[in-house]
């Protein structure tokens, strides 16, 4: 292989690796550009707190767009008819999952399999019929199914043997008729503690045909069930405490002693069965029961008390919808271990004085939900009483004595009565009483009940009555409280000093009355240091101007966490005093909603440094002061519907970095910049809803956002509107196609910078392996040139020849070339070093002289062929030759070159085996003979196409 063939070999191997560089760098640059996209504009749900609500949604099918972090899955009140495999595949930390009030009748195998880590799953109220083979595949973390109220008659029986985990089962309302089925359920179920299977239509109940093995039931809820032959004869359900039968029709009971031995609550409510076998079922949990549900019961009342009672470790009670009209002094007189007594909805009328006086170890009585008239005398003599419920009667009036000797009360409860007047002394013996609740009733003044009684009292409850004023001192007995609700009263005065003595107040609740601002600006909350939280909505406050207060309001409130103001009814437009909010340095949240604020002062937040939520909606405001935002940085949570502001750009001076929660729903705001979206970089969920948003290139980047971004919730973005312009009105915002609509400046330079680089490379290699074909190219396109322009004059030459030689080669040229030839012959020869114009750029010198001479003599050597110049001269002259078919090249070898050696010259080789040369080594013995031929060679014409006279005694076409 000869050096041309490896010089070959090496180019194409340079040629492949810069190729593949190319492709290389071409991929590298595509795939940076390429951004995931997931998108967090949900179609039909929203996010908060990390759970996917799609409740109420009407859906059809499981949506796909819900983001592969949700912890939970609210899909209930839907149309969804079928669950398919590919339904939940992307959701692998899903751990509550809710299916309830669907129409699914179908679940395909696999539909939970990626739900690995799946703790509670809810299927209530659908339309199941069939529990398949391996339904439940995956759910080995499980621990809570309900799938009640379904039609489900066929259960296979491996459906439940992937769920190792569950505790609770609800499998209710169903159709599975026979307890076997039950027992192909639980088999797998190691360890499940709460079962329901009730309103099944069974039968029977056979210990034998749940299991043969002993379970660790807790809880087994067996009611609505029309069994008839109940029977356990082994010990099957040894760790069973809780057990409800109730609404059955028990004809024969059959249980072995012991068996339920660990029974603690026993529900044997609207039972019906024999008086004895209820006996026997009593006495079957004689040793461990402790509380007694027996409501609805068709026996005899005072018996069943009786039996119950005898039981030595019940200690609750409950007696419900019997037709008790009156209540006897010897109804509970072998209860004397009972602590707990609910006798609700009865219709009791009158209770005897001395009906309770057997229950001294009673400490909580329910009274609810009866026709009493007044407090029964019968709770005096429950001394150590600590929770009273007598809320839904009829009691109209409360005396002195109706809590004597109640010292032990805690908790008392008297809403949704009759009661209009209280007097002073009616709580004197209530010294432990924590909680008291009279919302609804028709209570019109407090005549001093709460001056001096009540020190332990921490809740009171006087909403929804008809208070008209708070007097002066009116609570001041009431020193541990904390919480006092007083709205929806008629309230418009608050005497300065009516909280007097609440210390510790943390809650007060006023909204819905008829206070003006002249009450609260008396200073009437001065005396709540500890106040918390303050609802003030849906009052008759108004300020006619924003001016300072002579007193700000709440100026003592410096722990006041949350101010609610409220509604303006009168007519007119409201402002708000710049220092009303003055002493509020601990204020996290305040609502001005729906109170008709014209404007904000841009000073109304400076005394807020700490608020975190405001909420300005449903307000006249046209326009807000970027400056209005900066005091409060700390700000998460922002709504602002359903105001006439036109546009967001307050935003983007506001300077609200933390801002996590936006909701502007139905304002005038056309378009959402990038500049408003950027200025709130913590956003994580927006509500937008209802806006006038204009479809055209000005929402171009906020549509992207709104599908491209992947960490703001976009609530209800695919159900946006256009507004503007005409044509496009109630088209779908997201439905724009915006791809015209801007110019990517990312992209164009993506595009640039990528053009650039494969220039430089493609220019790099094509001046690696090309450059001599290039110069070539080069000197034949400037020798073309200079044709064309020469062509069609026919001006003499100026020299005979051009002599075409190395320096190196000078001596020979100038000792022996000029004598002959300018000296003896008279020939014009053309020299560099003498003839070429001084300043003149050398290629049009040599390009100028090769022209402007008849002939070129070329004198040949090696330092000829390794010079670039030299090379430059014979590529013009060989364009002159082939191109124009002239006879105008000599060629004189100094020295003898192995044709090996002319291989790299290419262009040498080529014109030595078209033409014929003198050489000057061959001319020694003759060299009169050389010149002779040299001078024959200038004087032959320029015939084209012809060789009229060998120049030489050597023939190389074997070359």
């Amino acid at each position: 292989m000869g050096p041309g063939m490896k010089e070959d070999e090496k180019r194409a191997t340079g040629r492949r690796k810069l190729f593949q560089l190319i492709i290389f760098l071409c991929l590298l640059n595509i795939s940076s550009f390429v951004v995931p996209v997931t998108g967090f504009a949900l179609k039909t749900c929203r996010i908060s707190y990390n759970i996917a609500i799609c409740a109420q949604s009407k859906l059809r099918a499981v949506p796909q767009d819900i983001p592969s972090t949700v912890i939970g899955f609210d899909l209930s009140v839907n149309k969804i008819p079928r669950v398919q495999v590919s339904a939940f595949k992307n959701l692998p930390l899903l751990t509550q999952l809710d299916l309830n009030r669907n129409f699914i009748s179908h679940i395909d195998v696999g539909a939970f399999a990626s739900l690995i880590s799946l703790k509670k799953l809810n299927l209530n109220n659908n339309k199941l019929v069939e529990l398949g083979e391996d339904l439940f595949n995956g759910l080995s973390n499980l621990t809570e199914l309900r799938i009640n109220k379904n039609h489900i008659k066929v259960v296979a029986s491996s459906s439940f043997k992937s769920m190792i985990s569950l505790k609770l089962l609800d499998i209710s309302h169903n159709r599975l008729q026979d307890i076997r089925k039950v027992h192909s359920i639980i088999q797998h179920l190691p360890h499940l503690q709460e079962l329901h299977i009730q309103t099944n239509n069974f039968a029977t109940f056979h210990s034998w045909e749940l299991t043969n093995s002993s379970l660790k039931l807790k809880y087994l809820d067996l009611s609505q069930n029309p069994i008839a032959v109940f029977q356990i004869t082994a010990d099957v359900l040894p760790n069973l405490t809780w057990l409800n039968i109730g609404n059955s029709h028990i004809k024969r009971w059959d249980v072995r002693n012991k068996t339920l031995s660990q029974v603690s609550t026993l529900d044997i409510s609207e039972l019906q069965m024999g008086f004895d076998d209820m006996k026997t079922l009593l006495e079957t949990v004689n040793s461990s029961l402790t509380t007694l549900r027996m409501n609805a019961i068709k026996h005899n009342l005072a018996a069943l008390i009786n039996i119950s009672c005898s039981i030595p470790t019940m200690s609750r009670l409950q007696l419900r919808h019997y037709k008790l009209s009156f209540v006897s002094s010897d109804l509970f007189k072998l209860c004397i271990n009972v602590t707990e007594l609910d006798l609700r909805k009865n219709k009791i009328q009158n209770i005897s004085d001395n009906a309770f006086r057997s229950l001294q170890s009673l400490r909580i009585l329910s009274l609810k939900q009866n026709n009493l008239s007044s407090v029964p005398a019968a709770t005096r003599n429950l001394a150590i009483l600590d929770e009273l419920d007598l809320s839904f009667n009829r009691i109209s009036k409360l005396g002195c004595d109706d809590f004597a000797n109640q010292t032990m009360l805690r908790h008392l409860y008297l809403y949704n009565n009759s009661i209009s007047t209280l007097k002073g002394c009616v709580f004197k013996d209530l010294i432990r009483l924590q909680v008291l609740k009279l919302q609804t009733n028709r209570i019109l003044n407090l005549n001093d009940a709460f001056k001096k009684y009540l020190p332990n009292l921490r809740q009171l409850l006087l909403h929804q009555n008809e208070l008209t004023a708070i007097k002066y001192g009116e609570f001041r007995g009431l020193q541990s409280l904390q919480n006092l609700s007083l709205h929806d009263n008629k309230i418009h005065k608050l005497e300065k000093g009516c909280f007097l003595g609440l210390t510790n107040l943390t809650d007060i609740l006023l909204q819905k009355n008829l206070i003006q601002e002249t009450e609260i600006n008396k200073g009437s909350f001065n005396d709540l240091i500890n106040l918390r939280r303050l609802e003030l909505r849906d009052n008759h406050i108004r300020y006619e101007n924003n001016s300072a207060l002579l007193h700000a309001p709440f100026s003592q409130l410096s722990r006041l966490e949350t101010l609610a103001i409220p509604l303006q009814h009168g007519k007119g437009k409201s402002r708000l005093p710049h220092n009303f909010l003055q002493g509020l340095t601990n204020l996290k949240v305040f609502n001005t909603r729906n109170i008709q604020l014209l404007s904000l002062h841009k000073d109304t937040f400076i005394y807020t440094p700490q608020l975190q939520e405001l909420d300005i909606s449903s307000n006249e405001l046209k326009d807000l002061s970027p400056d209005l935002f900066s005091p409060i940085p700390n700000l998460k949570n922002l709504y602002i519907s359903r105001t006439i502001l036109q546009s967001l750009d307050y935003l983007t001076y506001a300077n609200l970095t933390k801002l996590e929660f936006l909701q502007a729903r139905k304002n005038q705001y056309s378009v959402i910049s990038e500049e408003i979206i950027k200025s709130v970089p913590a956003l994580v969920y927006a509500d937008l809803q209802g806006n006038s948003f204009t479809c055209d290139c000005d929402n171009a980047w906020f549509l992207q956002w709104v599908q491209n971004n992947n960490q703001t919730q976009v609530f209800d973005a695919y159900n946006f509107t256009c507004n503007y312009p005409v044509h496009l009105k109630g088209k779908k915002l997201l439905d724009l196609d915006v791809r015209l609509c801007s110019v990517d400046i990312e992209f164009i330079y993506y595009i640039s910078t990528t053009c650039a680089i494969l220039l430089f490379m493609v220019v790099s290699s094509t001046y690696h392996f090309l450059r001599s074909h290039l110069e070539y190219a080069y000197y034949l396109f400037l020798a073309l040139l200079f044709d064309r322009k020469h062509k069609n004059k026919q001006a003499l030459n100026q020299y005979d020849a051009f002599i075409s030689y190395n320096t190196h080669d000078e001596p020979w040229v100038v000792q022996e070339l000029l004598p002959k030839l300018e000296g003896e012959q008279g020939w014009r020869l053309c020299l560099h070093h003498r003839d070429f114009e001084p300043g003149k750029p050398i290629i049009e010198n040599i390009t100028d002289a090769i022209y402007g001479s008849r002939k070129t003599i070329c004198v040949i050597s090696r330092k000829y062929l390794e010079s670039e110049w030299c090379s430059r001269e014979i590529q013009v002259t060989s364009f002159r030759l082939f191109d124009e078919q002239k006879d105008v090249l000599i060629l004189v070898f100094l020295e003898e070159i192995p044709t090996c050696q002319l291989s790299p010259y290419h262009r040498m080789r080529k014109l030595l085996k078209r033409r014929t040369y003198l050489s000057w080594t061959r001319a020694g013995e003759h060299p009169e003979l050389f010149w002779e031929k040299l001078c024959q060679a200038l004087i032959t014409g320029e015939d084209h196409g012809e060789d009229i006279f060998q120049l030489t005694v050597v023939d190389r076409e074997e070359w």
